[in-house]
């Protein structure tokens, strides 16, 4: 059980953060989502015989195929952290989904953004990960930040509450949305 945990961790080693003058060719920017872990989840999880979660699943597959051809795709620690948890097979699958994101680095300015994002109740106390999440999406300057964690990540009465703090903070916080949302404006 162990052995696919540590292929996919050796995978992971080999992301790198990519610098901005890499990025930059004579073709229109792609536009830049951070990919939060509920969206890694459903997409390699066996299939649910829930409805719902079922119809997630396969919606968050599809969009990670296409993703990849149409957006700039990013993770960070706290993605592989979470990704981590759980059935020793089913995290490989997920850290192996991981390895053709880019990799984004957390600092103390994440943790500051992070803390206020509680304090000012956008996010509650109870889940400073989640908080974490939109903090170094932010401070990156993703366009979007997709999820499945509808608590209190993709949640229309917190949103607001967030892109206050991220702005009074000096960010712009990414437009939150799941990969149905962001799917949709792809036609």
């Amino acid at each position: 059980m162990i052995r696919p945990i540590r292929t996919a961790l050796r995978r992971a080693r080999r992301l790198r953060k990519v610098p901005q003058s890499e990025m930059s060719n004579n073709q229109p920017a792609k536009k830049k989502v951070y990919v939060e872990t509920t969206v890694v989840s459903d997409a390699t999880a066996r299939p649910s015989k829930d409805l719902i979660l079922a119809g997630r699943q396969i919606l968050s597959r599809e969009w990670l195929e296409t993703a990849r051809r149409n957006y700039e795709l990013y993770t960070s620690f706290l993605v592989h952290r979470e990704s981590l948890q759980g059935d020793a097979e089913a995290a490989a699958r997920r850290l192996s989904a991981l390895t053709t994101m880019q990799y984004l680095e957390a600092d103390e300015r994440a943790f500051a953004l992070s803390d206020r994002l509680i304090r000012e109740k956008a996010v509650p106390k109870e889940y400073p990960d989640d908080a974490l999440h939109i903090a170094i999406a932010a401070l990156n300057a993703m366009d979007y930040l997709v999820s499945w964690n509808f608590r209190h990540i993709t949640n229309a009465q917190t949103i607001p509450l967030v892109k206050r703090v991220c702005e009074a903070s000096g960010y712009r916080c990414p437009e939150i949305c799941t990969p149905q949302m962001l799917q949709e404006g792809d036609d």
